[in-house]
């Protein structure tokens, strides 16, 4: 556990009084949640056993006393130890056919860049108690935030449906089909809610030690199934469009984490200070990532060439794969495959919390209802979406990765253009208070305008496969990188003029 020196920084009066403002409206919502259903006291029930209870209003200061800083890296840590970087970094070699070296130099590069958003949005939890999305209210306003909250919704929940494809079907090819892929799923979405079901505090205790198992299964795994990863498939110089297209997927992977940073640094003590946590976030992702999607990529490659990997492969997707490489250990191999299966909770289970949290945004009423349910819901939705989703997995994880890069670049734009220079980097500029009052927000005209005309550019340099954009088809695609210049160039001008006109 790490040690801190427990005095707090001196907070002038404007953000104690918003943070206080938030935390009485905080108050408020409690209540209404509890005349929400009948009886009313299961809320209270609920929060007697320890389940958390505060949805995404503001954290106030008071309550931002966590001191064990280091639980931000074991979130991250634990979030990318499983599968989900394997199946992505298999997609470069399997999906693309670029080879090892070059895919291991793209997976480097592009990680270094794009851990970066993530990692500093991170910091905005400790600093104004507010979760990402409605810290997103700041630039995006009090309405046009919800189609960015469903956009993230869409990405969030997409992650978590692959999660529960790779775990289902991982269990299924440990028991050689007894557990069919759907009771996989199942199983797997079921554990990760019980997780989430808590809240925080039970999601940072489960995430702090939950890893160890996670990464002893995947170095035996290595281990065993090493000695073929050297039996690399030939594949002919990737033409350049071909590795701009899987840099494309590899921030798709990494980007998006920054539409939800925030949310699990919210408690944490202010004095922990912006360095701290973005390196604690950073270090979590990257020193995760990058080490398993190579290992995914000379997995991809090497599987071809492999009868027992292709075969298990045809049958159980990733999960075959992995089991097939465990066989030499026989019934140890079987016990470390059950835990590479649920090496995928960790991710799954941060997801549904963040889920939750968004959902409460996506229409202003639904603020009022509890957290805990929309856990359900989504739970409840999840299962046959990742049932049919596994039928083309790689198909769909392709397009999905693409598709969210574009949005949650725009979105980075212009929250960071916001922040650095509207806001002059300051946290105090935030008024906590106003999270709730739609005309001292921003309108978000400007924000999804930039936007919108942004994604005029962004069109014809996208490359899917029921789509490709002039643009695209000479540079691959550049999707991505466009939305997440041009978004903010756009943005600056949009911006000045409604504050300008409107003061806010």
């Amino acid at each position: 556990m790490a040690q801190t020196d427990t005095v707090k920084p001196d907070l002038n009066e404007k953000s104690s009084s918003s943070v206080n403002s938030g935390a009485h409206e905080d108050v408020a919502v409690l209540e209404s949640q509890a005349t929400f259903s009948k009886p009313k006291a299961w809320l209270s029930r609920l929060g007697d056993m320890g389940v958390e209870m505060r949805g995404v209003t503001p954290v106030p200061v008071e309550e931002r006393v966590d001191m064990r800083f280091i639980n931000i890296f074991f979130v991250w840590f634990t979030m990318s130890t499983n599968l989900l970087p394997i199946i992505t970094g298999m997609v470069g070699t399997m999906i693309f056919g670029i080879g090892l070296r070059d895919c291991s130099l793209l997976i480097l590069f592009f990680s270094l860049v794009c851990t970066v958003p993530a990692a500093y949005f991170s910091t905005f939890g400790s600093r104004t108690g507010l979760r990402q999305m409605l810290h997103a209210r700041y630039t995006f306003g009090y309405w046009l935030v919800s189609p960015i909250t469903a956009l993230n919704l869409c990405t969030v929940a997409g992650f978590g449906i692959i999660d529960c494809v790779l775990g289902g079907s991982t269990l299924s090819a440990v028991s050689a089909g007894k557990i069919d892929v759907t009771a996989g799923v199942v199983i797997i979405a079921l554990v990760s809610m019980i997780v989430c079901f808590g809240g925080i505090k039970v999601l940072h205790q489960y995430e702090r030690y939950s890893w160890i198992f996670a990464l002893f299964a995947i170095i035996i795994t290595a281990g065993i199934g090493g000695k073929h990863l050297s039996n690399q498939a030939v594949k002919p110089a990737a033409a350049p469009a071909t590795l701009v297209g899987f840099g494309g997927v590899v921030a798709g992977f990494l980007i998006p984490w920054a539409a939800m940073a925030a949310d699990f640094s919210v408690y944490c003590d202010p004095s922990a200070g912006t360095l701290r946590i973005f390196a604690y976030t950073y270090a979590g992702l990257f020193v995760s990532t990058v080490p398993l999607m190579v290992l995914g990529a000379a997995i991809g490659g090497a599987a071809s060439n492999i009868p027992a990997w292709s075969e298990g492969y045809a049958k159980y997707i990733v999960g075959g794969v992995l089991e097939a490489m465990l066989q030499p250990a026989g019934g140890f191999g079987k016990f470390v495959a059950v835990l590479l299966s649920l090496s995928v909770v960790g991710n799954l289970a941060a997801a549904m919390y963040s889920i939750s949290l968004s959902f409460q945004l996506l229409i202003p009423y639904f603020v009022r209802i509890p957290r805990v349910l929309f856990v359900v819901l989504y739970t409840v939705v999840a299962i046959p979406v990742a049932i049919a989703a596994a039928k083309s997995f790689f198909a769909s994880l392709e397009n999905f990765i693409y598709l969210i890069a574009y949005w949650s670049a725009g979105f980075v734009g212009v929250v960071a253009m916001e922040h650095f220079v509207f806001r002059k980097a300051d946290c105090d500029s935030y008024n906590v208070a106003d999270w709730n009052t739609p005309s001292k927000l921003p309108t978000g005209i400007s924000a999804i305008g930039a936007i919108g005309i942004a994604f005029g550019l962004v069109v014809p340099c996208m490359s899917q496969v029921w789509y490709a954009g002039p643009l695209a088809k000479t540079t691959g695609d550049i999707g991505f990188e466009v939305a997440l210049l041009l978004s903010p160039i756009l943005y600056y001008p949009l911006r000045t003029l409604e504050l300008k006109y409107r003061g806010v």
